[in-house]
């Protein structure tokens, strides 16, 4: 008798394999369309140059001049890459020279025969791993000038000195050398790539169990998180904590982002009273503010008030160098009351929807004396991110601490059939790296998080917000984009490369292109009426090769019966395989099946069954559709 293996979409593990009988039970780099499984799409490297650092966030623009600009915020630069060029605009915290305090003069130390070179600079204000550059720096204990005057990261010691690694060797000791024309520009304080425990706003267990309970971290052991949004053709960019920068796009990708109170005071407005530090930074592109999502208040008479991590603070309409309100213009701020800080922020067609620690508010443009109104839409609910947020066809989908929730006019928690699977096994402890990524030429929204025992990003949960369906898998990146302004997604990876995905069906990478290896297994499913044995001797495949670009692409077919659904699965005897050549498998419940394949014989029995498709070939694209199986009653026993 044969008998159609009907298995609905989607993956379940919210109970046991057998207790979700006629599903999908695991997988890994596959995907559901119109019922059917299919593997994923490859990706390949969008440039061979690499950055610096931790890749947390990618934005996509277009300039006036048709220049398709990508920006890059890592936990130690920010870069704007352009024609596969990585461009190096992270702005500079301080420049210190002869002529200010402190000053630069013979800053230099050397020892003999050592490459390490040791830098005094009282009160210097740098972090281990920052970058400083210097120049007109003269010869010191024999090592030239030429190598002192470039840029470097720097180990530090103590708040009034670093070292540096120059790969040349001293031929002297010199306590103090290099002249009195040294100058030294130190580039804004790195992040870190995965969480550590300090002091401070931002960290991911921050108010978890109750205000002030939890790891805090500081900023010293922040981790490196930017935001960045487009002021007209412009790049107004901030790092969490940190301050708020602006890239003019008129001057080239040659220039470095400036302060923005920098700017507005060069400008001839009162740029002390420009946020100095943020969360969060946005631009609404249709009303024209630069918004601060966290911020120090507007006090007449005190630049550098308080930080509060509840205030929201905008400039004045069509002016991102005006902060100071007044009547004659739009600046101004708003203090939310629910929650302890502001987690995160996202702009949709009607409305920006901000997450607190506790809830969600709607911000909606006025046009009144109140410029802005606020709502809150819920309270009790979580954000598990500032990154964990999408919105896509008027929707917005974001992940919480322990389920997934959608808003669309309403907030509703989303049914997850794998919410237990992920939740038990993710780590919360570095819950600010989960971030959210859209795939919409496959209706998908993909949440990317580290396991339970990982300290960095290895696995992936995925919606089909069409479908309605969940599956998962395991995949290391840092960051994903797809705005529609390039032909494909855009992902960044732990080996500081940005990659294009879904082209192909391999992992190019490297050098040279190495299988995908992908897989999806049943839950198990009765073979007769789960109280009688069932003998399957042959399975009738239903395999698509569409779009393998080798000439004999093949799958694996694996069996798997049990006698009981608590028992181990068995295995089948030896096949044999009808297919373009015969094939003996290693594994006896193992099936070569290729593009021609027809029917593969089976010896086993059993009253339940699983079956898993997989595959590993260079090239291989591949679609499971309806699969049979031919039956005979066998007993009880």
């Amino acid at each position: 008798m044969l008998k159609a293996i009907s298995l609905k979409s989607g993956m379940d593990r919210e109970s046991t394999t057998y207790a979700v009988e006629g599903g999908w039970w695991d997988g890994d780099k596959i995907r559901f369309r119109s019922g059917s499984v299919e593997k994923i799409g490859g990706w390949v490297r969008l440039s061979t140059q690499q950055y610096l650092g931790t890749c947390r966030t990618l934005w996509n623009w277009i300039d006036f001049d048709g220049e398709n600009y990508l920006g890059l915020g890592t936990n130690l630069k920010y870069y704007i890459e352009l024609g596969g060029t990585y461009f190096d605009v992270t702005p500079i915290r301080i420049t210190l020279t002869h002529a200010t305090t402190p000053s630069t003069d013979n800053c230099f130390a050397t020892v003999i025969t050592e490459t390490k070179v040791t830098v005094n600079i009282a009160s210097h204000g740098a972090v281990t791993n920052d970058f400083v550059t210097f120049s007109g720096a003269a010869a010191v204990g024999g090592i030239p000038a030429a190598t002192l005057n470039l840029e470097y990261q720097v180990t530090v010691i103590d708040g009034n000195s670093f070292t540096l690694e120059t790969g040349v060797v001293a031929t002297s000791t010199v306590a103090a050398g290099g002249g009195v024309a040294i100058t030294a520009a130190f580039q804004i304080n790195t992040g870190t790539s995965i969480y550590t425990s300090g002091k401070g706003w931002g960290a991911g267990s921050w108010g978890r169990n109750g205000w002030g309970t939890g790891t805090t971290v500081g900023i010293s052991g922040r981790i490196g998180l930017w935001t960045n949004d487009n002021f007209g053709q412009d790049l107004v960019i901030a790092q969490r904590n940190g301050g708020i920068y602006y890239w003019q796009d008129a001057l080239g990708v040659g220039v470095r982002a400036q302060l923005l109170n920098t700017l507005a005071t060069t400008a001839g407005f009162s740029g002390q009273y420009v946020p100095n530090q943020t969360l969060q930074v946005l631009a609404s592109a249709v009303q024209r503010f630069v918004i601060a999502l966290g911020a120090n208040g507007y006090v007449p008479g005190t630049p550098s008030s308080a930080f509060d991590p509840m205030l929201v603070r905008w400039s004045d309409q069509a002016n991102p160098y005006q902060w100071v309100p007044a009547i004659t213009n739009q600046a101004g701020e708003f203090r939310l009351s629910h929650g302890s800080q502001i987690i995160t922020a996202q702009i949709t067609r009607q409305e920006i929807l901000i997450w607190t620690d506790t809830a969600l508010y709607s911000m909606q443009y006025l046009g009144t004396s109140y410029v802005w109104g606020f709502n809150v839409l819920m309270d009790n609910i979580s954000m598990i991110s500032p990154a964990a947020a999408i919105t896509v066809n008027n929707a917005t989908y974001w992940m919480g601490e322990e389920k997934f929730f959608v808003y669309s006019g309403r907030v509703d928690t989303l049914t997850c059939t794998l919410k237990q699977y992920v939740f038990d096994d993710i780590n919360l402890d570095q819950s600010f790296q989960v971030f959210a990524g859209l795939n919409p030429g496959f209706n998908e929204v993909w949440w990317f998080y580290c396991s339970k025992y990982s300290t960095t990003i290895d696995k992936y949960v995925v919606y089909n917000y069409v479908e309605n369906i969940w599956y998962s898998g395991t995949m290391a990146r840092t960051a994903w984009l797809d705005t529609g302004i390039r032909q494909y997604p855009i992902a960044a990876d732990y080996n500081s490369r940005l990659l294009y995905h879904e082209i192909t069906y391999d992992d190019s990478s490297g050098p040279e292109p190495v299988p995908i290896i992908s897989y999806i297994q049943s839950s198990d499913f009765d073979i007769d009426d789960g109280h009688n044995f069932g003998f399957v001797w042959r399975i009738l495949p239903d395999i698509s090769f569409n779009g393998s670009t080798v000439k004999n692409p093949t799958v694996t077919i694996e069996v798997q019966p049990r006698i009981n659904s608590g028992t181990p699965y068995g295995t089948a005897d030896a096949p044999v395989v009808t297919s373009a050549q015969d094939y003996k498998a290693p594994n006896p419940s193992v099936y070569i099946v290729q593009e021609f394949t027809g029917q593969v014989y089976t010896r086993l029995r059993g009253r339940q069954l699983a079956i898993k498709i997989a595959s590993d070939g260079l090239g291989v694209s591949w679609t499971s559709g309806k699969h049979r199986i031919d039956v005979r009653q066998d007993g009880r026993r």
